[in-house]
């Protein structure tokens, strides 16, 4: 990022941090993908709130964007199992916010294994969770019963321009590894699994290079929309399986599961738009398939007649080369701060909520005077 990009950047950030200042500054946890842009986001979460630490999503940190977070602000290791069990949950918390009013920036889901004992057990005051992504929308919208409120912004059309992108990335990846390879997609049948906004997006695109594409979504409104795009739409997994040479996984659930790969076509390639642990169940696939490096980022496994490759390990292939989506990204995390302004009041039921329409309409304003040149 050039010097006035970034100069530009951050007075973008400081004029939406003051339209959402909150009346009273909570104190404040974000899990993020710290990218290289990502440091004028974080000092904007900083500004309006006491950060109490910043914890990099493990598969998408910038060592350059570490290094300028790291002298501002606490940076902790994030794994799942910090927030799978109650007792590490709350005692990192306390580690970090004793006694004080906290909202929890996430992304993905992680704090919802603990959140109940989060709110019950904390010395302070657990506001609310800030929600970024589908997969953790689900997580919380999931459960039977919300200890406190969650504003999700997964579902704004603010963040429709970014998932449209996303999808974009993860296409061109997926074609980089393969091209590293001596291969393309053309002539290999494509599978996409899940009609989301992220699948919705890779289908068009793998459409549009001349891809012959299948999806397949366990959702039947999903499947009508897919049909009316002119897709085919698998009824058989296993058949649409069998037959295609690219499979892209895009439901932020499980797409394959241990005996599904048994199923893929010989040579298929096999990619996912988050992590291995959400899309893919690797864990049987030592005992059976023999794994071994092909070039950087893909691995080929096989046993006796069967083979198929992995690109990037099972983890969203777009974050090998940056992931980037421009600064359709500023809106997202902008909305983020004004989830975090909602949370601070204080006043919301526990259960699912969303910014409202006029907040993002301003966030939306701002971003066109800054980024519509």
């Amino acid at each position: 990022m050039e010097q006035f990009e970034r100069a530009r950047l951050d007075a973008y950030f400081a004029r939406i941090a003051d339209d959402l200042t909150p009346t009273e500054r909570p104190s404040s946890f974000l899990i993020t993908h710290l990218l290289p842009e990502r440091p004028s986001f974080v000092r904007a979460v900083g500004t309006n709130s006491a950060l109490r630490a910043v914890l990099p999503k493990p598969k998408s940190i910038d060592p350059a964007a570490l290094r300028a977070v790291e002298k501002v602000t606490p940076c902790d290791t994030l794994t799942r199992e910090l927030f799978e069990d109650p007792d590490t949950a709350v005692e990192y918390i306390e580690s970090r916010a004793a006694g004080q009013s906290v909202v929890l920036l996430d992304v993905g889901g992680y704090f919802a294994p603990s959140i109940d004992a989060l709110h019950d057990r904390f010395t302070g005051r657990i506001l609310g969770v800030v929600e970024d992504t589908e997969n953790g929308h689900r997580r919380y919208a999931d459960r039977d019963k919300l200890p406190c409120p969650v504003v999700s912004v997964a579902r704004s059309p603010l963040k429709d321009p970014e998932d449209f992108l996303v999808g974009q990335s993860v296409v061109f990846s997926a074609e980089a590894l393969m091209r590293s390879r001596g291969d393309i997609p053309h002539g290999r049948p494509a599978l996409v699994i899940g009609f989301g906004k992220l699948g919705s997006s890779i289908a068009r695109l793998l459409h549009a290079k001349g891809v012959q594409v299948t999806v397949y979504d366990v959702d039947p409104v999903r499947q009508t929309q897919a049909l009316s795009q002119g897709f085919t739409v698998a009824r058989d997994r296993d058949t649409a399986l069998h037959g295609a040479g690219l499979v892209l996984c895009a439901t932020g659930a499980v797409s394959l599961r241990g005996e599904d790969f048994a199923t893929l076509r010989n040579g298929a390639y096999v990619a996912t738009v988050t992590s291995s642990e959400d899309e893919l169940d690797l864990a049987a696939l030592p005992r059976v398939y023999q794994r071994a490096p092909q070039g950087e980022h893909v691995t080929r496994y096989s046993t006796t007649g069967h083979y198929f490759y992995l690109l990037n390990g099972g983890n969203a292939v777009n974050f090998l080369h940056g992931a980037h989506v421009g600064p359709f990204i500023f809106l997202v995390q902008s909305e983020i701060l004004a989830g975090m302004r909602m949370l601070s009041r204080g006043d919301l039921g526990p259960g699912m909520h969303e910014v409202g329409a006029d907040d993002r309409a301003t966030i939306a304003a701002t971003w066109l005077s800054y980024f519509n040149r």
